[in-house]
């Protein structure tokens, strides 16, 4: 008789459910609030939607982070570390991508006599949510880069990172839209939540990439409000969109 012996799959652990249920909850979110904007913007033709095909490719890049940070979660719950680092080079690669048209993107937008689509609020003023978005997402993400070493620092961090900005998919749910920052912020700081509580549960205690780049997340939110109203501001806006006056 013959005995056939057939490799075990690696088992889940906890920690590899809750990073890899997470991340896949950030992908949901974003392809459920650009949904009628981009994903399906064919069957709601009463949604504006940006007319420039620049914003075509920024959905697609974006779109692609959150669908790499769910890959990246599952390759390293199923011990697939090795695929794992090698595609860290292209989460690296498309981070920068995705910071050189998120900087772009709030560019165009603040050029437009209209501004931002749908948006009631002076276009170089609101042009501070998007650039401070990225600020935020390259700060956090860079960090995590960095400390790839240290895995549970480093997990936190790209988690936390693409949940900074995640307030862009809130936004298009017109629920949401119509709370104003109050609303979309507010409800992207309670993804940080589950994050606090897995690291209470599981550690006794924060740890400290979850305590710094949340805070740094839930402060730059109201900042950015306060600083979008300022001269200085202003100022710098007028001239990254090379306008005059």
């Amino acid at each position: 008789m013959t005995v056939t012996h057939v490799a075990a799959r690696p088992r889940i652990s906890a920690e590899h459910a809750f990073f890899g249920g997470m991340s896949f909850a950030l992908l949901v979110v974003v392809c459920s609030g650009f949904s009628r904007t981009f994903f399906l913007h064919r069957w709601f033709p009463e949604v504006r939607v940006p007319a420039e095909p620049f914003f075509a490719v920024h959905g697609l890049v974006f779109f692609g982070w959150y669908v790499l940070l769910a890959v990246q979660a599952a390759l390293v719950a199923q011990r697939r570390v090795a695929l794992h680092r090698s595609l860290g080079v292209l989460g690296g690669v498309l981070a920068t991508v995705m910071v050189v048209l998120g900087i772009t993107a709030a560019v165009i937008s603040g050029r437009r006599p209209g501004g931002f689509t749908g948006v009631p609020v002076p276009p170089l003023q609101f042009m501070a949510i998007p650039f401070f978005d990225m600020v935020v997402f390259s700060s956090i993400i860079g960090t995590g880069f960095a400390l790839r070493r240290n895995q549970q620092a480093h997990k936190r961090l790209m988690l936390i990172g693409s949940i900074a900005i995640i307030a862009a998919a809130l936004a298009r749910f017109p629920a949401i839209f119509r709370g104003g920052p109050p609303a979309f912020f507010g409800l992207t700081d309670l993804f940080l939540l589950p994050i606090v509580a897995w690291d209470v549960v599981s550690r006794r205690r924060l740890h400290r990439a979850t305590l710094w780049a949340g805070l740094w997340v839930v402060i730059s939110q109201p900042l950015r409000l306060v600083v979008s109203g300022t001269t200085g501001w202003l100022t710098f806006a007028r001239w990254l969109a090379g306008l005059s006056g």
